[in-house]
């Protein structure tokens, strides 16, 4: 899928990040729609790993915003979270009586749009 911005818009990506993309959409919810300031704060108290890489890939998208765009960082919103699917890494525990269990190890990318209010 690709990302077609605008002038008042900015995004970043994150991708083959170790961590399942369900447990990351289910903290990129909470912060769609929210202000680029409101949503640094929920993903600084919030109690899950998804919140680090989430974390980083909002501060690219804002100083993406600053840089790229001139926009001020007060003035974004959280305008669209994405977690799409990777590469899983397939492995095998061994298990009792010779048989091998399998174990998927699941990636996602992570992308933000960020745009002026």
């Amino acid at each position: 899928m690709t990302i077609t911005t605008t002038k008042s818009e900015a995004y970043a990506i994150a991708k083959y990040i170790r961590m399942s993309p369900f447990k990351v959409r289910r903290v990129l919810k909470q912060i769609q729609g929210k202000s680029y300031k409101e949503a640094l704060m929920i993903l600084e108290f919030m109690p899950y790993a998804a919140c680090k890489p989430i974390l980083q890939v909002l501060q690219s998208a804002g100083a993406n915003a600053q840089n790229n765009n001139g926009i001020s960082k007060s003035d974004l919103i959280v305008y669209q979270t994405l977690s799409d699917a990777g590469p899983v890494l397939k492995r095998f525990r061994p298990r009792a009586q010779g048989r091998g269990f399998k174990i998927k190890k699941p990636t996602c990318h992570i992308k933000i749009v960020v745009r002026s209010t």
